[in-house]
């Protein structure tokens, strides 16, 4: 796994969402992290001082993986880009159909009654 700096993975990540447009998934994670061991993190929660808690994103493609480490400055910036870039790559989800809400609600009443008119 590479750990990159912000806009390399960015453009990394947009490059894996090329690459799967035909075929494929891409998988992002994130994760609430310290990047500090549990040792060194008990040691700060006993000397009283605070701890920077990151947030660790990981995506992969199946054949690559790649990770970054966003802290609360550049979360803004990060988050904006991000959101860009999935807009951008969405294109490929399917339409879900839809029941219309009448025709479901007509079925549903009838379905009631029938059940009701077999019961008495």
């Amino acid at each position: 796994m590479v750990q990159l700096q912000l806009d390399p993975f960015l453009n990394e990540l947009t490059s894996m969402f090329e690459r799967s447009t035909e075929k494929g998934s891409v998988w992002v994670t994130l994760k609430r992290s310290s990047l500090k061991s549990k040792v060194q993190r008990n040691k700060l929660a006993n000397a009283g001082e605070a701890i920077e808690y990151r947030c660790l994103i990981r995506a992969t493609d199946g054949k690559k993986t790649i990770s970054t480490s966003v802290g609360a400055k550049d979360h803004q910036r990060f988050q904006a880009s991000y959101a860009l870039i999935l807009k951008a790559h969405m294109t490929a989800l399917k339409k879900r159909e839809r029941k219309d809400k009448k025709k479901s609600a007509e079925v549903n009443k009838r379905e009631v009654t029938s059940k009701l008119t077999k019961k008495s």
